[in-house]
């Protein structure tokens, strides 16, 4: 993994060095300017515009600006004229020092649409500073035996101005000793030498003083002076001679102090004090040495630090001169050797802290880097961390624009924190790091969303009005006002009156609430619409589906269908005597308007006149006997059936039901559902329905002909009303005589209702049929109540 990574960065290493000569190469063509120094502010340098072929009023469209190294504001651009101004006088020996040219490089931003340009202004020399000796006298021992011609070191002058502005000859003051000869070094540098023309005589003139004059080549000429004072002194035949002449030195700029730079050495074939030699060091043009020597040993030591971007190059005079004031001279060349002792600077001209998103490539930065280190010390790269979607272009050489690298999404990414890194290429590697907070501004590209597609809100009925009833929520993933959201509720595709009636929504928080109270008898269920928008704009918006259940009350009391209480008169059921444990006597028929476990009904015997003689099934409201009747119960029985639901609180109501017993009733048994014989097959089936069906029919025959004498017999007249008279039959004396013979008509109709899959056949007592009776006893009146089946009404 290690490797790859390595593989990958010095891969993209050698492309972004690659780019950086494409592009230093297609912008090397720079505007370039020229002006002297110590010219006054205001001055006009160019007129950029005519320069770039610009219209008049396009650089302050586009957002022109100059940008250079540094926080001096040196140079002013006008953009309504394009004039280049200076802002104020500029020192060529401040900015550059011995540096020529000197060259101050600027650029100038377009930042709509980016672009960018090259520029060098150069700062031409004026003759503005006079030579200056750093001493103004200097001691010169001469033996009266030096001979004619015989030269002497002089020290030099210093000149801050450079070319032919600095020092040019030298010239000593008129003397029949002495004359000056000016000598160029290496470096183009003059310095002088004292040649002795006649010969001296110490007894005649002990001691000289004359004045070396340093002129340079200025029009006018500048000069600055220095008094040599001679000392003539007894013979000494031979000078001091170095072993070398030039002492080539190397010495990185990070030495340490007090270390030996190099050691010169000097000889004297003289004897005794006249050869003991003594160095020491003639100072150059620099205003301070940096180094110190030993007078006796001749080590040159590094008494300062060394800065190699201020001075790469010393030049150091050696003078060994003896006892006798004979000397020699050598020239030390110190080199400092750069190493990478300062890290890359970034300096920043634009910064963008917000970006807004969906937005395409869009200029977040520019900056620029540097290095005053040289070579591989000052050779830099610029780079930003992989996992971030910005670039770094180079327009030209060390000035970047850092760029998006395609639209940004907010919404998955809202704040990028990019380190801008800048590292040279020296050992060991130094680096600088710049960070910058890049945050994403919202765009409403996001629709509101509901948390759920459907919700499902459960209400009891009976609510109170402006009952809260549930909420809808929806987020969005915009911020600000993007992301605000009103709800509201969405008229249905069909036309529902009512929707409006039933519910409101609130718009800023999405709670529900009922406008009155809901019957679930009326209304179980309803459906409906909500939106929700945001305040973007253009706003957006979605919609969710409500779905509003209403729950049960138990709020509604059993209603009995049968028998009906209401009734002008109450319903009587007949009860034969010979009927049998479990015989069904008549069923309560009872609805709830209720649902669920509020209209499960449940049925209980309250009150009777026997209690043991009936029982109701709890289930269903059959009621049956519990035993078969016997000789000693009363006729007449009164039974009191409560209904009752399972709600909470239960509800219930009551019936009333009125039983008369009667013997030698033609009532079928019918056993208990649980006595069921076993299921008949299909022929026996067959044949008892055959067999009740002429029974039906032969009872109908019966009941007839029964009429048809009735009828007659009420037309005979009050002598034959005694003689015609029913059928006598086996009902008790104690009955109820209501044709007025003592007797009971039983002549009823039946419908008979068989199932192939029932156990036992059910009876319904439809109707009774009475004849005609209403002239036959006039204390009584027998009516029929159409509400009851299988029973009697007396008045």
């Amino acid at each position: 993994m290690q490797t790859a990574l390595a593989t990958t960065l010095h891969k993209r290493q050698v492309i972004f060095l690659v780019m950086l000569l494409f592009l230093w190469e297609a912008g090397s063509e720079a505007m370039r300017y020229s002006m002297p120094e110590e010219t006054e502010s205001g001055y006009l340098v160019a007129n950029l515009a005519e320069d770039l072929g610009l219209r008049v009023g396009e650089l302050a469209t586009r957002g022109a600006r100059i940008h250079y190294k540094g926080n001096k504001q040196l140079l002013q651009l006008d953009v309504k004229t394009g004039n280049l101004l200076l802002c104020e006088k500029l020192d060529r020996e401040g900015l550059c020092g011995a540096t020529e040219p000197c060259m101050m490089h600027f650029q100038l931003l377009l930042e709509n649409p980016v672009q960018f340009f090259q520029g060098e202004l150069q700062l031409t020399d004026i003759n503005d500073h006079s030579p200056e000796f750093l001493e103004r006298e200097t001691l010169l021992k001469i033996p009266e035996s030096a001979q004619p011609g015989a030269v002497f070191p002089l020290k030099t002058a210093q000149d801050l101005d450079i070319g032919s502005n600095t020092v040019q000859n030298y010239t000593i003051s008129p003397n029949s000793h002495f004359h000056v000869v000016t000598h160029n070094r290496r470096d183009g540098r003059k310095y002088p030498e004292l040649v002795l023309d006649k010969a001296l005589d110490r007894e005649h003139q002990p001691e000289l003083s004359l004045v070396l004059t340093a002129l340079d080549g200025g029009d006018p000429p500048r000069s600055g002076t220095t008094t040599v004072r001679i000392d003539v002194v007894d013979i000494n035949d031979n000078a001091p001679e170095f072993l070398q002449s030039l002492y080539e030195v190397q010495i990185p700029e990070n030495s340490p102090l007090n270390s030996v730079v190099v050691i010169v050495s000097a000889r004297d074939l003289d004897a005794g004090t006249h050869g003991s030699v003594v160095y020491t060091l003639f100072h150059g043009d620099e205003v301070i040495q940096p180094f110190g020597i030993e007078e006796i040993t001749g080590e040159i030591r590094l008494k300062r630090t060394l800065d190699f971007e201020q001075y790469r190059y010393y030049n150091l005079e050696i003078v060994a001169t003896d006892s006798g004031g004979f000397s020699g001279k050598c020239t030390v060349a110190v080199e400092v050797l750069d190493v990478n002792d300062n890290a890359p600077e970034l300096t920043m001209s634009t910064l963008s802290r917000s970006v807004p998103e969906n937005s395409p490539e869009t200029v977040v930065a520019i900056f620029s880097v540097s290095d005053p280190d040289s070579g591989d010390n000052g050779r830099m790269i610029c780079s930003i961390q992989n996992d971030v979607p910005f670039l770094l272009k180079p327009p030209f050489k060390n000035f970047y624009t850092l760029v998006t690298e395609g639209p940004l999404d907010r919404e998955s990414r809202a704040q990028y924190n990019i380190t801008i890194t800048v590292t040279d290429l020296g050992t060991p590697r130094l680096k600088t790091q710049h960070n910058i907070t890049v945050q994403i501004s919202d765009v409403n590209d996001n629709a509101p969303t509901f948390t759920q597609t459907s919700y499902t809100l459960f209400v009891p009925e009976n609510n109170s009005p402006a009952l809260h009833i549930g909420s809808v929520s929806a987020t969005d993933r915009d911020s600000g006002t993007n992301a605000q959201v009103t709800y509201s509720l969405l008229p249905p595709p069909h036309p529902h009156p009512g929707l409006a009636s039933l519910v409101s929504i609130n718009a800023d928080t999405g709670q529900l609430f009922a406008l009155r109270a809901l019957d679930y008898e009326a209304l179980r269920a309803f459906d409906f619409r909500v939106g929700a928008s945001d305040r973007g704009s253009p706003a957006f918006s979605s919609e969710a589906l409500v779905r509003v259940r209403v729950l049960d009350a138990n709020d509604n009391a059993p209603f009995v269908l049968y028998p009906l209480q209401n009734a002008s008169a109450p319903c009587t059921e007949l009860l034969p005597r010979a009927a049998d444990a479990g015989y069904l006597l008549t069923k309560v028929v009872a609805v709830d308007a209720d649902a669920g476990q509020n209209a499960w009904l449940s049925y209980q015997l309250l009150k009777a006149t026997e209690p043991g003689l009936f029982s109701v099934w709890a289930h269903n409201g059959e009621v049956r006997t519990a035993r078969p009747p016997g000789e000693r119960d009363a006729p007449k029985h009164r039974l009191l059936v409560l209904v009752r639901d399972h709600g909470e609180p239960p509800l219930s109501a009551s019936v009333t039901l009125h039983v008369l017993l009667v013997d030698g009733f033609s009532q079928p048994y019918l056993p208990a559902p649980e006595a069921a014989p076993e299921r008949a097959r299909p022929d026996s089936l067959t044949v008892y329905l055959v067999v009740a069906l002429a029974a039906v029919s032969s009872l109908f025959l019966c009941s007839l002909l029964l009429f048809v004498a009735l009828r007659l017999c009420a037309r005979s007249g009050p002598a034959a009303r005694g003689r015609c008279s029913a059928p006598e039959g086996p009902f008790a004396g104690h009955l109820v005589d209501v044709s007025g013979t003592g007797t009971l008509s039983h002549s009823y109709q039946y419908e008979v209702s068989l199932t192939g899959d029932s156990g036992a056949g059910e009876f319904k007592f439809l109707k009774p049929l009475f004849p005609n009776l209403m002239g036959l006893d006039t204390g009584r009146e027998v009516r029929e109540n159409p509400n009851c089946r299988n029973s009697f009404v007396f008045s």
